[in-house]
């Protein structure tokens, strides 16, 4: 596992580089046990106009605005005190929140908002919050737009996904437990987990530790930097910032056999399927979305603001964590995520195989080649070599295996139709030893960094190609 997520980081790190995405920040865990953590890219881009200035290097201490993650936290919390005995499912809106009593939505359950099946408004009939045209809604806003026409649709008609909801969530969990929502979920979740770069809210304090969000290239030909902004009344439902460490040490929480946060009953309630996610192949829990990767049943959250895309997917049966922070409105962090979980699960497949051939020296074949097509990775995955394209969203997708021949030479055992099965992997190899180029099916690649300096110096490929001297 250590090993697929090594080789899932240099995956991550191109495919963060050829979707121009400013920066990621990975981290990969098994209960708790930290397989990679890792930061590429840029926490600030540098400035267009200003020649001199290089930017912000991406850390792996950089905080990101998680969003919609807000959620997990809101719904550990209320079954948190439901296990307390200071709620139930079943209680409505309006037995803990008085100013809400005679709103439309007065008589929707805990549960049913928790779900996202209370028919809810998603953000109000003026949502304009999210795209910085006005603040987000304060106290008094969340309540106005619960009065305002909320009950969009029956209870329990379909899957609705509500910010509004979890928003008067909050209020609840201040009801219940006699103490702001902030301080609650500091002292209840935050503190023990040891969570010390994670916050409910955006923290002025700490405005120089954030990774800067920006806009998409859907609409522009570069990428806006976008100011940072409080979530107010809906911090309980996308308020939270932190990293992907910390983020893999609060999945850990929800691992069954952890009763940290709650009893794996509770962790349970929150991990069954309540809803279909219609046009997805996803499941909605109670502030927990369930995923399948694989032959894997997963849960977790994305997160989606302002300049960031997120994403955490745990298996709560062994714990293995996977999670990407983007910040970039248009970041792939659920793609990534899930390549990642494919590939340590490819790993373990391979490394099952008692029947394998040895691979011997794995570090003599292994290495990122590149040449006018593309990109081709020789990789090491549980015991088995294997050609991957590393452009693809699913690296394990159209896998070649090979075989050792000689210390120069693999054959292409499993392959595409279209692509060169039972044909020879030639390596040429420097004095030193070192891989100078590879022949995969009669064509020949290079080491990715001596195809990048090859192309500097030139305005055109023509005939004889840049490596033809090789």
């Amino acid at each position: 596992m250590r090993q697929a997520a090594r080789y899932a980081d240099s995956w991550v790190s191109l495919r963060a580089r050829t979707q121009r995405i400013p920066g990621v920040q990975v981290a990969v865990a098994v209960a708790g046990d930290v397989l990679l953590s890792s930061a590429h890219g840029y926490a600030r881009l540098p400035e267009t106009n200003d020649a001199g200035d290089t930017g912000e290097p991406l850390t792996t201490q950089h905080l990101f605005r998680i969003a919609s993650h807000s959620k997990t936290f809101t719904a550990t919390a209320v079954l948190q005190l439901v296990e307390a005995g200071r709620l139930r499912l079943d209680d409505t809106v309006g037995q803990h929140v008085p100013a809400l009593a005679d709103s439309p939505i007065a008589d929707r359950t805990l549960a049913e908002l928790l779900a996202h099946g209370g028919g809810v408004v998603r953000d109000s009939h003026e949502a304009g919050f999210w795209q910085l045209e006005r603040e987000f809604p304060d106290g008094d806003g969340l309540l106005a737009a619960c009065r305002d026409a909320s009950d969009v649709l029956e209870r329990n008609e379909r899957f609705k996904y509500s910010n509004i909801g979890y928003g008067v969530l909050g209020l609840v969990v201040e009801a219940a437990s006699g103490r702001s929502f902030a301080d609650y979920v500091a002292g209840e979740i935050l503190e023990r987990l040891g969570l010390h770069r994670t916050g409910p809210e955006l923290d002025a304090a700490r405005a120089g530790e954030y990774a800067t969000g920006y806009s998409s290239l859907a609409a522009y030909d570069r990428r806006l930097p976008i100011d940072p902004v409080d979530t107010r009344a809906l911090a309980s439902a996308t308020g939270f910032w932190s990293t992907a460490g910390d983020l893999c040490r609060y999945a850990a929480g929800h691992v069954l056999g952890e009763e940290r946060l709650l009893s794996d009953a509770g962790k349970r309630r929150m991990q069954r399927g309540e809803w279909d996610v219609e046009g997805t192949d996803e499941r909605y829990g109670l502030g927990l979305g369930i995923y399948t990767v694989g032959e894997r049943r997963m849960v977790g959250h994305g997160g989606g603001f302002p300049g960031y895309i997120t994403r955490t997917l745990l298996d709560p049966a062994d714990g293995l964590t996977v999670v990407v922070l983007t910040n970039a409105i248009d970041g792939p962090a659920l793609a990534l995520t899930k390549g990642i979980v494919r590939l340590v699960d490819e790993a373990l497949e391979a490394a099952r195989g008692s029947s394998e051939q040895p691979i011997g020296d794995a570090a003599s074949y292994t290495g990122r080649f590149a040449a006018l097509w593309g990109v081709t990775d020789i990789v090491d995955l549980g015991g088995r070599l294997r050609l991957v394209d590393p452009n693809r969203p699913d690296p394990t997708e159209e896998l070649g295996t090979l075989q050792v021949v000689d210390a120069d030479t693999l054959r292409i055992e499993d392959d595409t139709g279209y692509a060169a099965p039972g044909e020879q992997v030639r390596y040429l190899r420097s004095d030193d030893g070192t891989t100078s180029s590879v022949v995969i099916g009669g064509v020949t690649a290079v080491p990715i960094d001596t195809h990048v300096d090859a192309l500097r110096g030139l305005d055109r490929i023509s005939l004889g190609g840049p490596h033809a001297a090789g």
